[in-house]
């Protein structure tokens, strides 16, 4: 399986981060994405003591502008605040999901490179199936092409150095 980058699905970094509110779903996570034979990167949390999650979410963010990693899981108690953090970073497309069809929608119509859930919403096998439904979906082009691309002349509009 490859995406549109010609990545393929052993090859395909994942960057992981959370808060002390989902470091137990962080770490299932990760553990699962391994198993499917994704390249894990831990951006932390650690373990569970307090941490600002607008912090963790960026530097993953950052990750995927920079090229460092391909897609991203982020994890907080809903999946809210770090999809708005993620979403700060110009060119990161940021989807909340809480079931597999938005995952893959997240992916195949909005070529979305990060997914974020929340640890106090989701269970532990749903959110399994969420990850794998994101990893494993590429982006469907077509129609979604120009929607997609107005997305980004807004954001060249909007985001200003």
């Amino acid at each position: 399986m490859s995406d549109a980058n010609g990545v393929g699905k052993g090859a395909l970094r994942v960057a992981f981060g959370g808060d002390e509110a989902a470091f137990e779903l962080k770490e299932i996570l990760m553990a699962h994405a391994r198993a499917l034979g994704f390249e894990v990167m831990d951006f932390g949390t650690y373990n569970a003591e307090p941490v600002l999650y607008p912090d963790v979410a960026v530097r993953v963010a950052q990750a995927i502008s920079a090229g460092e990693a391909d897609r991203a899981v982020l994890v907080c108690g809903t999946g809210i605040g770090v999809a708005i953090s993620a979403n700060k970073v110009r060119g990161i497309r940021a989807a909340q999901a809480h079931d597999t069809y938005s995952a893959a929608k997240a992916r195949s119509s909005n070529d979305a490179q990060v997914v974020t859930l929340g640890a106090r919403v989701v269970g532990p096998e749903l959110a399994k199936n969420i990850v794998t439904a994101f990893l494993e979906t590429e982006f469907g082009g077509g129609a979604s092409v120009d929607k997609v691309s107005r997305i980004r002349d807004y954001e060249r509009e909007f985001f200003r150095d």
